[in-house]
């Protein structure tokens, strides 16, 4: 995809309705994370999930992908494998999911904390959430490409965090991945000017510790290189005059999430 593919309202609905398929996967996958369970288990319930509601998982296959979500524990940025790990309390689980459905993508991703984590693994959680919701107010039209990746840098840092260069967010529509690229750093008014119909994926990662990272040998999964957690949330985005319209949701997950603790 070397040139920017803007959609119709239509077709930002459309993409609305695969986001929330994969914000319905991400709350199935809430109601059942918890320490002693493989992260294989939490692949299948969601290939399953998305097959039963009309989609096809987007991840499947992608590239070679052989999974239907990317699940990335402590250390591991993103692209992780699931497999037969039993998570354990004070895990850090990045969950990144995809839907295909009416030939449209929807991409997000969101991470849980597996019972109690210490203080600096609940700061990361927080900030990598404000560093998204940063980004997405400057997802407007008139903006820059280089006003969100500022947004995002300054806020990790300005707290000691590390902002991952190698990876960024993208653009999204008949692709899981078009253009243009939505790095999570940058200069503020550079880089590709924002315009209505444009629809992306912000998506900071974070490092609780330095921004460098290491890619594995199995081609997807990629690491903080001090070995120190890392986190990462990630909304598909229309831009829009005045406010971004975000096309994913978290409500899945929060409401899941507020159930559990008050059981």
């Amino acid at each position: 995809m070397s040139k920017i593919n803007y959609k119709s309202v239509e077709e930002i609905e459309l993409i609305r309705e695969s986001s929330l398929l994969v914000a319905k996967t991400l709350g199935e996958i809430a109601k059942v994370i918890r320490p002693g369970i493989k992260t294989i288990e939490l692949n299948k319930l969601a290939e399953t999930f998305i097959r039963d509601n009309g989609g096809v998982p987007a991840f499947l296959n992608y590239g070679g992908f052989p999974y239907s979500l990317c699940i990335s524990l402590n250390d591991q940025v993103v692209h992780g494998f699931p497999g037969q790990h039993e998570l354990v309390e004070g895990d850090l689980v990045s969950v990144d999911c995809g839907v295909l459905m009416n030939k449209y993508y929807g991409d997000s991703a969101y991470t849980f904390a597996i019972g109690e984590v210490d203080e600096t693994v609940k700061k990361l959680m927080r900030v990598t959430k404000e560093c998204l919701y940063l980004g997405i107010e400057k997802a407007v039209a008139g903006m820059r490409v280089g006003d969100i990746g500022y947004a995002v840098q300054e806020h990790a840092e300005k707290n000691g965090f590390g902002v991952v260069k190698e990876l960024v967010g993208h653009g999204v529509g008949t692709h899981l991945h078009e253009k243009p690229e939505v790095p999570n750093y940058g200069k503020r008014g550079s880089g590709i000017k924002l315009e209505e119909g444009m629809v992306i994926a912000i998506e900071p990662m974070i490092n609780a510790g330095r921004a460098g990272v290491k890619f594995w040998n199995d081609g997807w999964t990629v690491s903080t290189s001090d070995k120190k957690p890392s986190c990462h949330y990630e909304h598909t985005v229309a831009v829009n005059k005045g406010k971004a319209d975000i096309l994913s949701s978290f409500s899945y997950v929060d409401e899941v999430l507020k159930e559990k603790v008050n059981i």
